[in-house]
């Protein structure tokens, strides 16, 4: 079976303002809807198939398009399913920011996004769903490659040898995160509010030494001191406004599971030593190809145990 690529390519939308009206497929009358592969006792369905296929004839696919979409269904519901497993959080938060990067990514506003996927019969709940996916399975191949192959000290001594006997040298932020709590009963009433809130605070930021002090003025206000965290260690969600956020300014507010949030970058300094070695180096181990070698495996090990039944 052919391996979905583990990264979310924006190419496919090039164009697609042109292309959705020649490719539209009809919705599928949810009574028409019939099982079509069993796996793990979790259904895959013809909707979800003709949504596949839909996206396929987006991007521009050849070949059997309705057994390429089967084929990948059946793949999702096993990568969902080790996701479920190992508990890997992909939050809403997540995917709407990877959708709404998309749309303008390819030049286009969230609603014309909406539109083609909608005319052309894939859905915004089915490329939403391909996104969790795609981020999550990336999480999980990270999690074995950093498990089964940590550089030893030996290892980046090596490298290092390789490389001239420099060593490496990243980023080393000193970091507050400041959350404007939203309980999660009134989120909806209650978000726009936050959002102007902390905005607000965040457009008078000047540093982290008085923004404990500014938040005890204000209401459901948390400060957290994140302490120093090295760039190759940030998580994938914060890391890019991070390093593009200079000392003494913030992040851009974001809603998150919490309620919505930035983050006050109180210094950075280029450091260099054995564990940002080791960091960086380990990083540079997580190639595109090495990543897509062990995606496969790993999808190989998924299916020699799973059960997997045509209907």
């Amino acid at each position: 079976m052919r391996r979905t690529r583990i990264r979310l390519s924006a190419a496919f939308i090039v164009g697609a303002a042109a292309l959705f009206s020649a490719t539209a497929v009809p919705t599928t009358p949810a009574a028409a809807t019939e099982v079509r592969w069993v796996v793990n006792n979790q259904a895959v369905t013809s909707y979800d198939i003709e949504r596949r296929a839909a996206l396929l004839r987006l991007m521009r696919r050849g070949g059997n398009v309705n057994e390429l979409a089967a084929e990948e269904m059946v793949e999702q519901t096993l990568r969902q399913q080790e996701m479920a497993r190992l508990n890997v959080p992909v939050t809403d938060e997540m995917v709407d920011n990877a959708y709404n990067n998309f749309a303008s990514s390819n030049n286009m506003t969230v609603a014309q996004l909406d539109q083609i996927l909608a005319e052309s019969g894939v859905t915004k709940q089915h490329f939403k769903d391909f996104i969790r996916t795609q981020i999550g399975w990336g999480q999980v191949v990270r999690a074995r490659q950093r498990s089964s192959d940590s550089l030893t000290e030996q290892d980046v001594v090596q490298r290092m040898l390789q490389q001239g006997g420099q060593k490496p040298t990243a980023m080393e932020y000193r970091l507050q995160r400041v959350i404007f709590v939203i309980p999660s009963s009134q989120r909806s009433a209650l978000l726009a509010k936050r959002k102007r809130e902390a905005q607000s605070m965040r457009d008078r930021f000047q540093g982290c030494d008085n923004t404990v002090e500014f938040a005890k003025g204000l209401v459901d206000v948390t400060v957290r001191d994140m302490g120093r965290v090295l760039g190759p260690e940030l998580p994938a969600e914060w890391k890019d406004q991070v390093a593009n956020t200079s000392p003494g300014n913030a992040t851009p507010v974001r809603e998150t599971e919490h309620g919505v949030e930035f983050i006050g970058v109180c210094s950075a300094r280029q450091v260099s030593d054995d564990h940002v070695a080791k960091l960086v180096f380990e990083d540079q181990e997580t190639g595109d190809e090495t990543m897509e070698q062990l995606s496969e495996q790993i999808m190989t090990e998924l299916r020699e145990r799973s059960r997997i039944i045509k209907r």
